[in-house]
């Protein structure tokens, strides 16, 4: 069966160290066949993207958008993806067709919003925008109705459907203060807060506040947040005075998402009267632990930076959430494994029992695939820059970075990307 995860390695290793190219390449040499999944698009769009190729970019994320597009249909259309569900009970969830977490789905918009903007395409972040919060909307109906779904699912198979009781789970990785802080797990405050940044720079007052607002609904106590709302009125009446400098927000990515990986759990099930126990894998994340700088300097004077997505806790929250769903399949392929099982072990003794055995241990993984290349956190600095070139000093684990900024005459809003890769801050 694929790993993603170990296929994701020489991917992460070259833009760890920012040869983007042999990223690229390695990306390819691991997606030769026609039929390009949602992954190859969106880990490919990100890294086209830290080299600066906006357009490219934009081009590979819009196919990762038709795919989810082709999601968001049958969605709206159905919740049960018969064959698809029967599929993943029997085998696991690693057969299912992939249409992306749901954070990754908002990011995808979020940061074509942001290509867009940087690009001078206004119309087309506005679109982006609008997709975010119809996104958001679909995604918040969708849950509502799975949690139904597998809560009855989980009463007909008299499953009890927390991941507490699975021994040997790292428990503590999902029930993090991080993570149980969160709303949800798909949305950010980097979204909303980015989406009344660019209301408010094409002078749409009435669309921005609702962003800001939205924004500090999701993260509470932000300094930035609040006052992104409360100096709204003041920004706007002093748009165009000259000699007002430029409204820069800075956007400082840094670390990388951590990885789903597989383990496997004996999951004790009743079949007929009889106790059987069979080997299930299910997915873990442990957090990445990755660096996050709290200030940038520009030109020696210090700008704080605020966390708006942290992306690491919300992969944790989404997993949180799905596990139940995750358990009632689980079980239910146990009991059909372990019935299996038994008809083996009653055929063919114990040479059959370990054939058996070995099988299932070659088959049972759980699914590994996330998009790899999105940051761990993603912070905010927003300050007032007159015309010019400016030093801007960045924390990294390995020292202080400069990277050169300028500011054109008249820009009136400019956003300034920056990742952390490795050594290195790249400016896309």
């Amino acid at each position: 069966m694929r790993s993603y995860h170990k296929e994701m390695e020489g991917t992460l290793a070259a833009t760890r160290e920012a040869r983007l190219d042999d990223a690229l390449q390695t990306i390819e040499k691991n997606n030769t066949g026609d039929d390009k999944d949602l992954l190859y698009f969106l880990e490919k769009g990100e890294v086209l993207r830290l080299k600066g190729d906006l357009s490219p970019s934009v081009e590979s994320w819009m196919k990762a958008d038709e795919k989810v597009r082709q999601w968001e249909e049958e969605s709206r259309l159905t919740l049960n993806k018969t064959g698809e569900a029967i599929g993943s009970v029997l085998i696991n969830d690693k057969v299912r067709r992939y249409d992306g977490q749901n954070y990754e789905k908002v990011m995808l918009s979020t940061f074509l919003t942001l290509n867009n903007i940087q690009l001078g395409n206004s119309a087309a972040a506005r679109t982006e925008i609008k997709k975010t919060h119809e996104r958001e909307a679909l995604i918040a109906a969708l849950n509502e109705k799975e949690y139904d779904k597998v809560e009855e699912s989980a009463k007909k198979n008299k499953v009890t459907p927390t991941f507490k009781t699975l021994k040997g789970y790292p428990v503590e990785t999902l029930d993090d203060p991080e993570v149980l802080n969160l709303k949800n797990g798909y949305q950010s405050a980097f979204s909303h807060y980015l989406a009344g940044y660019v209301y408010e720079s094409l002078g749409e007052k009435s669309l921005a506040a609702p962003g800001y607002r939205k924004a500090i609904e999701l993260r509470p106590n932000q300094p930035l947040l609040e006052q992104g709302l409360k100096e709204l009125d003041s920004r706007m009446s002093g748009r165009g005075r000259k000699g007002a400098g430029a409204d820069v927000l800075f956007v400082v990515e840094s670390g990388f998402i951590p990885a789903r990986t597989s383990m496997t759990i004996p999951l004790p099930v009743l079949s007929n009267g009889n106790a059987i126990i069979t080997q299930i894998a299910f997915p873990v994340i442990r957090s990445s632990n990755s660096y996050l700088p709290a200030n940038l300097s520009v030109s020696g004077k210090s700008v704080p930076l605020s966390v708006l997505a942290n992306l690491d806790a919300m992969s944790r929250r989404a997993l949180r959430d799905e596990m139940p769903g995750i358990i009632v399949r689980s079980t239910v392929r146990a009991i059909a494994k372990g019935v299996a099982q038994k008809e083996l072990n009653d055929r063919m003794g114990a040479i059959g029992g370990l054939a058996g055995i070995a099988a299932t241990v070659l088959t049972e993984q759980a699914d590994e695939r996330a998009w790899r290349t999105l940051p761990a956190y993603i912070s905010v600095a927003r300050t007032t820059l007159k015309k010019g070139d400016y030093t801007v000093t960045v924390p990294t684990p390995n020292g202080l970075v400069d990277v050169k900024v300028s500011v054109p005459d008249n820009a009136g809003h400019l956003i300034v990307p920056l990742r952390l890769v490795g050594q290195q801050v790249i400016k896309s």
